[in-house]
């Protein structure tokens, strides 16, 4: 799905979604990658939502957000709180969405200035044969 251009072209805008990827600013992406607003999308080296760890969400620390938005793929799945305990003891907030709703939110709350970070798992499309 295409979204619609903004007055936010400065900064890192999602662009579309699709099965097994993502469009930052035009550009595609089918890795899981983190993005802020401010600075170019990083990769995040979560290969699908069973193999997240308390490390990647220490990860995030750094960036020092208001929320993260963790975009879980196809479906809206909840991350475990111990797994979200470094960002949540620094008051920081993490919200689960799909990947679609992660999208749309990161860029809603991006036009309004928020300091947020979204955290994408792409997880590759299962081939079907």
């Amino acid at each position: 799905m295409k979204l619609h251009a903004s007055s936010t072209q400065h900064y890192q805008t999602v662009t579309g979604y699709f099965p097994g990827g993502v469009e930052i600013n035009a550009q595609p992406y089918d890795y899981s990658l983190i993005v802020m607003p401010e600075t170019p999308p990083r990769a995040w080296p979560v290969a699908s939502f069973e193999q997240l760890t308390v490390e990647h969400f220490e990860q995030l620390l750094g960036d020092t957000p208001d929320v993260v938005i963790l975009g879980t793929g196809e479906r809206q799945r909840f991350a475990h709180p111990r797994l979200t305990a470094p960002l949540t003891a620094q008051r920081i907030g993490v919200e689960c969405m799909d990947t679609n709703a992660a999208c749309r939110t990161y860029n809603i709350l991006m036009a309004e200035g928020r300091k947020v970070t979204l955290a994408l798992i792409v997880e590759k499309p299962v081939q079907q044969s």
